[in-house]
């Protein structure tokens, strides 16, 4: 690992094994599929590995549902937001499933879904349910806010056109890794949704559920989909995004300086604006391992934002210009929102095999910075 230059993401493929060992275990146990969220995490050098334990992929734009028609492979589920008129014939070929996320998306695009399939394939139309309930702690990822436009709230709008839908997708876990907790958020989606899902072949609970957690109780998880399943006549999937790839990633980084001010400073050469922005989002600290010692650093990004600060952590030793440090789990909603703020070099990209090998598999230079703008 020394001989690579800092900064880069080196995803361990043994740890994301044991998510993928976990997700075999639920998909047996519950008879739930899989799907990646592309959303969360889109490193493709790795899906030869995923892929053999997921059953697909699920998208919010275009560009990942091409991107996991292309390199995943299995199930590819569309679901956006909102489509342009001039991006859903190129979704609906690159599709398994497609999922509107209103009533107007529904009726404005269907007949579109008809006509290709009558050329192509058939593709299962789906909708979007908002239960108005979630587990979010935050505002911003709430997708039960006030006014929220993800998702239809009312199914007697929904029971209209219910003969033309195949499935449902609800999305309302957020960063949960409380099985009582989701029990009881599903619990409210069925009491306000239970009479629609009778009427369809699925319903994906969306992704936000931490079943990859430690101590989660997986057996008591799996148990409540087939009962769901059961209940409904329908196959459920999930979309897990940091339960897939929790714990397997970290950010190398090298010291660049140290200054004093009331405080040891590190200045590294990453940045939290550019290489973790989820970070600076939600007002989170980075994660350091194992964080104890006697030494207090706050360890800080190098772009000329003054909140560029990835946290405060303790060390069993003096640290000095020249180290390395290792940030954990920066893989999730990490990766996918990478930028060139600065113009900071843009981490490479490197995977640890199983054999224990390191393979660099991408690297960006100025030509990367270059080509980004015009």
């Amino acid at each position: 690992m020394s001989e690579l230059s800092t900064p880069y993401y080196l995803i361990d493929k043994a740890k994301l094994l044991a998510n993928m060992e976990i997700m075999d275990r639920v998909r047996e146990q519950s008879g739930a599929k899989v799907l990646l969220a592309l959303k969360c995490f889109a490193t493709w050098c790795v899906f030869d590995l995923m892929n053999k334990h997921m059953d697909g992929t699920t998208s919010s734009s275009l560009y990942e549902v091409k991107l996991g028609a292309k390199h995943f492979g299995g199930e590819t589920h569309a679901y956006s937001v909102a489509y342009a008129d001039h991006e859903i014939d190129e979704v609906i070929a690159n599709a398994n499933k497609i999922i509107f996320n209103s009533l107007s998306q529904f009726e404005r695009f269907t007949d579109r879904v008809e006509r290709f399939t009558d050329r192509a394939k058939h593709i299962p139309v789906g909708l979007r349910l908002n239960p108005g309930v979630s587990s979010s702690e935050f505002d911003l990822a709430d997708p039960a806010r006030p006014f929220s436009r993800l998702g239809e709230w009312d199914p007697a709008k929904v029971l209209p056109v219910i003969d033309r839908i195949d499935g449902f997708m609800v999305h309302n876990n957020c960063e949960n890794s409380n099985f009582e907790l989701f029990d009881q958020l599903l619990t409210r989606v069925e009491e306000r949704f239970g009479e629609l899902f009778y009427k369809v072949n699925w319903v994906s609970l969306g992704g936000g559920i931490h079943f990859t957690g430690e101590d989660y109780p997986v057996d008591r998880f799996c148990a409540r989909l087939k009962a769901f399943s059961e209940k409904y006549g329908v196959q459920v999937y999930l979309e897990p995004g940091e339960a897939a790839i929790t714990k397997s990633t970290t950010l190398e980084v090298t010291v660049l300086d140290k200054v004093v001010n009331q405080k040891e400073l590190l200045i590294v050469d990453s940045s939290v604006e550019a290489h973790m922005l989820d970070l600076l989002i939600y007002r989170q600290p980075a994660k350091m391992e194992p964080n104890a010692g006697g030494y207090v650093y706050q360890v800080c990004g190098k772009s000329c934002l003054a909140g560029d600060i990835f946290g405060e952590f303790r060390f069993p030793q003096p640290v000095g210009i020249g180290d390395r440090l290792s940030i954990q789990d920066a893989a999730g909603y990490t990766m996918v929102k990478k930028n060139w703020f600065n113009g900071v070099k843009m981490p490479s990209i490197a995977v640890k095999e199983l054999d224990g090998s390191i393979r660099l598999v991408r690297e960006f230079d100025f030509a990367d910075y270059e080509a980004s703008l015009s």
